[in-house]
């Protein structure tokens, strides 16, 4: 996996995306996802790897100032078109392992089916709390290793959905080990495919320091 591959394989799936992850279970969990986050007016958002736009509809309507971002231009393209134009939404064509946001930039910032996707995940991850301000939220929905394993069949199929974009094996404690004293967990629930797929809440620590 990487950045040039990704751009490749999102411009070919951006006219299917939302069929497969978009729709039935899928929707659903995107709901449960986002739902109770207690969204103010104003409030700074930011949508890592927005793709093709599916969170939008779920958070709009609230008097927030949306940033949208996506390697892909396609998968922009898609988001741009399930909005109305008077919604504070900025699309940027932007790297998720290279945020060109200063600290502390946003209150809440979700991060849906991109730690899977990005080829440095830990890189990913510092940039995403680097952004969150002080007390505020990070909402991930991904998939993840259960306890850091796989079994021989999804073993197996790594390499193939790696290919196709997604990584299956990544270890989420992995990821958040490193800024557990910045951030902490506030829920972590399964959500699909026997708990490979979860929502997992963080909140910046008040007073926490960007390294």
């Amino acid at each position: 996996m990487n950045n040039r591959w990704n751009r490749i394989i999102y411009k070919l799936w951006a006219p299917l995306y939302d069929r497969l992850f978009n729709s039935g279970a899928f929707a659903k969990a995107r709901v449960t996802v986002l739902s109770g986050l207690d969204l103010r007016p104003d409030q700074r958002v930011l949508l890592v790897g927005a793709g093709t736009g599916a969170d939008l509809p779920l958070i709009t309507g609230f008097g927030l100032s949306i940033t949208a971002i996506d390697l892909s231009p396609e998968m922009l393209a898609e988001a741009r078109s399930k909005v109305m134009e008077d919604e504070r939404i900025t699309f940027l064509e932007m790297d998720a392992q290279n945020l060109d946001f200063e600290d502390e930039s946003f209150d809440v910032v979700i991060a849906n089916l991109i730690l899977s996707v990005v080829p440095d995940s830990e890189r990913c991850m510092q940039e995403i709390v680097r952004v969150t301000g002080e007390g505020g939220k990070i909402v991930i929905f991904d998939k993840f290793a259960a306890n850091g394993r796989l079994s021989p069949i999804m073993k197996a199929l790594r390499p193939l959905t790696s290919v196709l974009g997604t990584d299956i094996g990544r270890d989420f404690d992995l990821l958040y080990l490193p800024h557990q004293e910045r951030v902490h967990i506030t829920e972590d629930r399964p959500l699909l495919m026997r708990g490979m797929y979860r929502k997992i809440v963080l909140r910046k620590a008040k007073g926490s320091l960007t390294p």
